[in-house]
């Protein structure tokens, strides 16, 4: 069955473009949707002009959404997890938990099916793609770390780590000068 669709459709098509589809497809979703319309003659002819109110709509809504798109692509999103020694979760970390962490964070309401992302099984720094249109997909960063430890990448986690350089730097010196001391302390032998 041939339908011209009357809005974008995800991975199917933009508004304005003529798409042969399944019947079962056509007929119970996509026209009931009003997503599209069967391609007859009379219908063939609007689709130039869907296709530019399409383009002004997507144009217009990409606009409106940007503003969100550049507070999606700073978040940095953080979730603790038991994990095992080889750092595979147990369990995972759903694109609903994210959803739900995005909501928290920037209070706008983002489904899970706009999230581009399997769950995540291992520890670690993960890209996730949130799909606000089909131009606009921003992409942020997911921190899976082991429950009980500090954020790696966080305030807490540096100022750890240079307390330990620190004390690891102050307990170098301390062995270099037992091994001096050691050294001079040593009976020196006699040379004939």
């Amino acid at each position: 069955m041939k339908v011209l669709l009357i809005k974008d459709v995800f991975k199917l098509g933009r508004a304005g473009d003529v798409k042969k589809v399944a019947d079962g497809y056509g007929r119970n979703f996509l026209i009931p949707q009003g997503l599209a319309i069967l391609a007859t003659k009379g219908a063939m002819k609007q689709a130039e002009r869907i296709r530019i109110k399409a383009a002004e709509e997507r144009t217009a809504l990409n606009e409106e959404l940007a503003g969100l798109a550049e507070q999606i692509r700073e978040l940095r999103l953080t979730f603790p997890a038991k994990a095992g020694e080889t750092g595979t979760l147990y369990g995972s970390i759903t694109t609903q938990q994210v959803a739900d962490a995005i909501a928290e964070e920037i209070n706008f309401k983002i489904k899970r099916q706009q999230l581009e992302a399997q769950p995540i099984r291992k520890l670690g720094e993960h890209t996730v793609a949130a799909r606000l249109t089909m131009d606009l997909v921003p992409e942020f960063t997911v921190i899976v770390y082991r429950e009980g430890e500090t954020v790696p990448g966080s305030p807490e986690a540096q100022e750890a780590e240079a307390i330990a350089a620190k004390e690891a730097e102050e307990e170098q010196k301390v062995t270099e000068e037992s091994k001096e001391a050691e050294v001079s302390d040593a009976p020196e032998e006699e040379t004939e």
